[in-house]
């Protein structure tokens, strides 16, 4: 059992708590002596060695309270968020040890704490939202609706209906929601006072545009027409005489019968007769 609480707290927060419980001794101290306006000077020495002590203990245990608050807070939300919270703490604990310091070294802070006061209403009204939003985001931090890569479903009617998507980082001002319209910054406050629940299936992307249809391929070219084969060569001829056939021989009968018959002579009339004719009529 032993063993294993050493595995959960990490050194740096072990040393921050001795840092602290020593810073709280050494004021405890220069209380104790008289502070640093005693009557002998060997008690002065030791309430502003004991002072210092006070100063150096009180930083380092900020800043290594800071460092484990930064680790834990990344492991559970993100850098986004554990980077704020870590100068948020160390800017709370440089101030409480400031103030402690002014009361250790015996130097007048009543007016710088009437002064402060003021300061500090006049900041808190002016950033209320703001702050709202810090405070939320600690409690989102510490409480663990969700955390980082989680797909929820938020129901706020300030948000105009369930809103669905998963958690890429939380700040301690806006927690990053991606949708399917894109990514969506909602702040603390809102979550804070919403309805939150995890959603089973991831929320659906925008459907994707058709893929472009592809270039239509040229038209192929004709496959080429083989080449003709070469004609066979032509034998010359033998050598010797040539011969040439003799016509057959044209007869009489031959060429009567071939000729067309002729037409017949037209009829001639006497034109002695026609002019006794005319006599005789007379």
């Amino acid at each position: 059992m032993r063993t294993a609480l050493r595995r959960r707290i990490r050194p740096d927060f072990r040393k921050a708590v001795v840092a602290a419980v020593l810073a709280v001794v050494a004021q405890e101290v220069v209380h104790a002596v008289g502070g640093v306006h005693a009557a002998s000077l060997h008690m002065r020495l030791i309430a502003y060695a004991c002072a210092l002590v006070f100063v150096i203990a009180g930083v380092g245990a900020t800043r290594l309270a800071a460092g484990e608050l930064a680790r834990v807070s990344e492991a559970r939300a993100g850098s986004a968020a554990s980077t704020p919270l870590r100068v948020a703490c160390l800017l709370a604990g440089y101030g409480m040890v400031g103030l402690i310091a002014l009361d250790v070294f015996a130097l007048p802070v009543g007016h710088l704490l009437v002064g402060g006061a003021v300061t500090g209403i006049i900041v808190g009204i002016a950033a209320q939202q703001a702050l709202g939003n810090v405070f939320a985001g600690l409690v989102l931090l510490f409480a663990r609706p969700y955390v980082p890569g989680q797909t929820i479903r938020v129901r706020s009617g300030s948000f105009g209906g369930p809103l669905d998507g998963t958690v890429t980082s939380v700040g301690l001002l806006y927690t990053t929601l991606v949708t399917a319209e894109g990514p969506v910054n909602i702040p603390n406050s809102g979550l804070l006072g919403s309805a939150v629940g995890p959603v089973a299936t991831a929320p659906s992307a925008p459907p994707a545009a058709p893929p472009a249809a592809p270039p239509a391929a040229p038209p192929a070219a004709p496959p080429a027409a083989p080449p003709a084969a070469p004609a066979p060569p032509v034998a010359p001829p033998p050598p010797g005489p040539v011969t040439v056939p003799a016509a057959p021989p044209v007869t009489a009968s031959t060429v009567t019968a071939a000729a067309p018959p002729l037409p017949p002579p037209p009829a001639t009339r006497d034109r002695s007769i026609d002019d006794t004719q005319v006599l005789f009529t007379r």
